[in-house]
């Protein structure tokens, strides 16, 4: 706004005057003198905001807090929701808006900002989460009159959440006992258990069936795994079973379990299966069961595939152009088949700074942890095979690939799983004490 720009611009210049004196000289900065038409023969003086509260070297307008009020009054009556009573509503607001001032004065000065092109990211997604395309969403944004509202909202929102993020974590310590105390607990187990999607489906028997119409059934159950083990997708199995009807074939829906909370016939079952695996027909009280593990998630398991590798990278620039970095680096890989030193090479022309200095090795990287062109280039190497050049947004590359292994990182996925708990759980808790913190060492002042 206009003049919270000319009150920060005032403030700014008066930064050693008293508050008082600042209050006063920015009240009249609001005022503007407008000489009326001669019809009336005299000026007015017209207010068109003011400030209602000081916070720090910022200061809190009416329209802020008249703009807070009408959305939240707005919310409640589209969702029917009751309100507390004008007063207790109002000095609520005004404690969010001085808190939400001070957080952004806090972030300015640790350099917290975001670009255009973030902002224009969130607004893509709020665009799709409506069904629009971003041009639909910023079209009807502007007929509303809030496009430009709407991206300060999100990059203040943006601004906070970062803030707080980087604050409260530096307050956290989370120490090895209280991760091992976690681990060892009921709640420990039960957050770090590993969680299953099943694919179900069962041939019933009942205990009228003959032994010869159970063995058809059992050998019909049979057939139908082994159809889905040869490839055949399980719900068309199962839907073309149930227009068959043959036998009565129904299922169950598994979402997201642990294995504690499916039926004691797979619970054992289902930890020992691999994503796709199919087991059954597994023969019960009601009939024989086919069960299909479709997704997984957590868990303590966690063997990684790791790539060592080591790579050179070129980057366009003042002196060398796009073409003219390409031609260089297909030098360079030309040298190594050659016999030039790979690290030596690395070291005297590689730009990426992180790995410069180590001629270029990059370690083991867990598989995933390379940039999506990347990891398909490192893919299709063999060992100790050297790729031709390759752009990513980074520049070019070549990439030599030393060694391939599966590593057993359980543990430490564990104790890191246990950390991130312990830390989410302490985070709201560390987050109200640093906002109470900051409230209270800060200078607010409410303006009459």
């Amino acid at each position: 706004m206009v003049f919270g720009a000319l009150e920060k611009i005032i403030m700014g210049n008066n930064a050693t005057n008293k508050h008082s004196n600042l209050i006063s000289t920015l009240r009249w900065c609001l005022v503007i003198t407008i000489s009326c038409l001669p019809v009336f023969g005299f000026a007015q003086r017209l207010l068109l905001d003011r400030i209602i509260v000081v916070v720090d070297q910022d200061v809190v307008l009416q329209s802020e807090l008249d703009a807070r009020l009408q959305d939240i009054r707005a919310n409640a009556a589209a969702n029917n929701r009751p309100l507390p009573e004008q007063d207790e509503l109002q000095s609520e607001v005004l404690d969010a808006l001085i808190l939400e001032n001070l957080q952004m004065q806090f972030a300015e000065r640790v350099s917290i900002r975001f670009d255009d092109d973030t902002i224009n990211r969130v607004l893509l997604n709020m665009a799709e989460n409506s069904n629009m395309s971003f041009d639909e969403y910023v079209t009807t944004l502007e007929e509303a009159g809030v496009y430009l509202m709407t991206r300060e909202q999100v990059r203040k929102q943006l601004t906070i959440q970062e803030l707080q993020r980087g604050m409260v974590n530096s307050r956290l310590a989370i120490t090895e006992q209280e991760i091992d105390n976690f681990l060892s607990s009921e709640m420990g187990r039960e957050v770090m258990a590993a969680e299953f999607v099943i694919n179900h489906m069962l041939v019933q028997t009942s205990d009228s069936d003959s032994a010869e119409n159970r063995e058809a059934k059992l050998r019909y159950a049979a057939d139908l795994a082994a159809r889905i083990q040869e490839g055949e997708f399980f719900g068309e199995v199962f839907a073309e079973a149930q227009r068959a009807r043959l036998f009565s074939v129904n299922s169950t829906q598994f979402d997201w379990r642990r294995a504690d909370q499916l039926p004691n016939i797979f619970s054992e079952i289902v930890e020992d299966m691999e994503i796709a695996d199919v087991e059954g027909p597994i023969e019960a009280g009601n009939g024989y069961h086919l069960i299909q593990l479709a997704q997984k998630r957590g868990g303590t398991d966690q063997v990684v595939k790791q790539t060592n590798l080591r790579h050179i990278m070129l980057m366009p620039n003042e002196i060398r152009d796009d073409d003219q970095s390409l031609t260089e680096i297909q030098e360079i890989r030309e040298q190594i088949i050659a016999g030039e030193e790979f690290t030596t090479l690395a070291r005297q022309n590689s730009d990426d700074s992180n790995t410069v200095v180590g001629g270029g090795d990059l370690d083991w990287v867990n598989q995933g942890g390379l940039p999506p062109l990347m990891e398909e280039v490192v893919d299709g190497l063999e060992i100790n095979d050297l790729s031709e050049p390759f752009r990513t947004e980074a520049g070019w590359h070549i990439v030599e690939v030393l060694g391939r292994r599966e590593t057993d990182l359980s543990q430490e996925y564990s104790r890191s799983q246990a950390e991130n708990t312990l830390r989410d759980r302490k985070f709201d808790l560390e987050l109200q004490n640093w906002l109470i913190e900051i409230r209270e060492e800060a200078f607010v002042e409410l303006v009459d």
